[in-house]
């Protein structure tokens, strides 16, 4: 008897094969050539007249064969599928951590969805801005954010000022120049604010996320190894679908 995970490995091939066999004789019972012939005999109208060969156009498909090469590809495609639904019905497995139980007897379908939910949770958290490490971040609880410590800077203003290049005499007058300084005229006390996550907290999401990921695989894959069901059901159907007329 196969194991679960034995008909999942064909079960795909084995679909696209059928599918394209049931696809081409489909398609061929749609074409009247292929399912209408004939033989056309030339007689002459005068024992000496002319005469022509026989024109023959062959049946290529019988409607009868076609069901039936149908009905056998069909019966193993739903016999393949039937394997693995049923017996996906009795593949549960124990997701376990840290050698305890955490999910117990979890079914097969259940596992994937979950695998494929913990695959984008870790690009979730993976994505998730980190704290400006070059800051020194407290968490505020009235806020529920990180601050910084105040940084205190300056506030300047440019402002024109003369200076004398020239100091008066009797025959001429001062020369003077205006120059712009930046003079200080307050200071700025900043404090930041993130809602973005610190990396050590993100490490601990990834890990523990990459914990349940390989408890939840090898839960799957030991669930996969249960022997399969072999329901017989394919023929079954196509019998009363197809049943002979009287």
């Amino acid at each position: 008897m196969p194991k679960l995970n034995q008909i999942l490995a064909i079960e795909k091939n084995k679909k696209t094969q059928l599918h394209k066999e049931i696809s081409e004789l489909h398609h061929a019972t749609q074409k009247s050539p292929l399912l209408n012939g004939h033989h056309k005999v030339f007689t002459p109208k005068a024992e000496d007249g002319e005469s022509f060969p026989d024109d023959v156009q062959k049946v290529q498909y019988l409607h009868q064969e076609v069901i039936a090469q149908v009905c056998d590809r069909l019966a193993v495609l739903m016999d393949v599928t039937a394997a693995k639904d049923w017996t996906n019905c009795n593949a549960k497995a124990d997701v376990i951590i840290d050698g305890a139980t955490f999910l117990e007897a979890v079914p097969v379908p259940y596992l994937l969805f979950l695998e494929k939910e913990l695959r984008d949770m870790h690009t979730f958290v993976e994505k998730i801005v980190e704290l400006d490490p070059g800051e020194d971040w407290t968490f505020d609880e009235n806020s529920g954010q990180y601050r910084s410590r105040p940084v205190a800077t300056s506030k300047t203003k440019k402002l024109q000022k003369p200076i004398v290049l020239y100091d008066a005499t009797t025959e001429h007058p001062a020369q003077t120049q205006l120059i712009t300084e930046d003079v200080v005229v307050g200071h700025w006390s900043t404090t930041k604010f993130s809602g973005a996550i610190p990396r050590a907290r993100k490490k601990e999401l990834l890990e523990r996320i990459t914990l349940l990921e390989d408890a939840v695989k090898f839960a799957r894959e030991h669930a996969n190894g249960i022997e399969a069901s072999e329901p017989k059901i394919g023929r079954k159907i196509l019998d009363f679908v197809f049943k002979k007329g009287s």
